[in-house]
């Protein structure tokens, strides 16, 4: 690997100290690079998880942004705060339904603070997704759980949005049972899902299962290394394992 001597760095402020980091990296793999061990604050590395999102800045540019460590890119002057957590409201619930109550009833019921957006924009200016946040608080507003559905399902829960938001509205939790709601109640049950229940309650996989218990460690992570592997071009939906005793 190259050292710092021998390659372009720009300088950056992380949760208040400077480093000097190599250039071409992004914000996550620049700091490892000179000798940050994150603990938290870490997760897939690949842009689902959520958990490495930052708030920064970047120079004399006045503008707040949101990224996740792991996808965006080191820019020289920027002031990184890490946002590890925030606690957002978050309503305990049960997909049960009693026969009086609807579905966009019951999520605006657990999260009413929707009703107070002011349509400031800043949570879909922020939302490091592309999500247009404030377009599904507004359904979930409107009691359109399938819209507020497809319009979150890329969120990756990394609580942006809420942390900047005035009205104080947890969008995240809101957009999650509102998909949760859509799915049970309103959204057809996939034929492939229900095909694959009643393999579960036949025990088609309970021999499968039992061979694995009986791998010892070494065994297991042999046969995890040498798993099919989904290629990268496969056009979503259409790739399918050589093995399929288990689907």
């Amino acid at each position: 690997m190259d050292s710092l001597e021998t390659v372009k760095t720009v300088d950056i402020i992380y949760d208040d100290v400077s480093y000097c980091v190599p250039v071409d990296r992004t914000v996550l793999s620049a700091l490892e690079e000179v000798g940050i061990h994150f603990i938290r604050s870490v997760g897939c590395r690949g842009g689902v998880c959520g958990a490495c999102t930052i708030l920064y800045r970047v120079g004399s540019d006045y503008t707040l942004k949101a990224a996740l460590m792991c996808q965006e890119m080191v820019q020289d002057g920027m002031s990184i705060l890490p946002l590890p957590f925030f606690p957002q409201r978050k309503q305990p619930h049960r997909l049960d339904l009693p026969e009086s109550e609807t579905p966009d009833y019951r999520v605006l019921n657990h999260y009413p603070e929707v009703n107070g957006c002011i349509m400031c924009g800043e949570c879909t200016r922020l939302c490091p997704m592309g999500i247009d946040v404030m377009g599904y608080v507004g359904m979930v507003k409107r009691g359109d759980l399938r819209g507020a559905s497809e319009e979150s399902f890329t969120c990756v829960q990394c609580q942006a949005c809420a942390l900047r938001c005035p009205a104080q509205i947890s969008q995240p939790n809101a957009a999650m049972m509102a998909r949760r709601y859509h799915a049970r109640y309103q959204a057809p049950q996939a034929e492939h899902l229900s095909k694959a229940i009643e393999r579960i309650e036949s025990k088609a996989f309970d021999a499968g299962f039992r061979r694995l218990r009986r791998l010892d460690e070494d065994e297991l992570r042999a046969l995890y290394q040498r798993r099919e592997r989904e290629p990268t071009d496969a056009h979503p939906g259409t790739w399918l394992p050589e093995d399929r005793s288990m689907l």
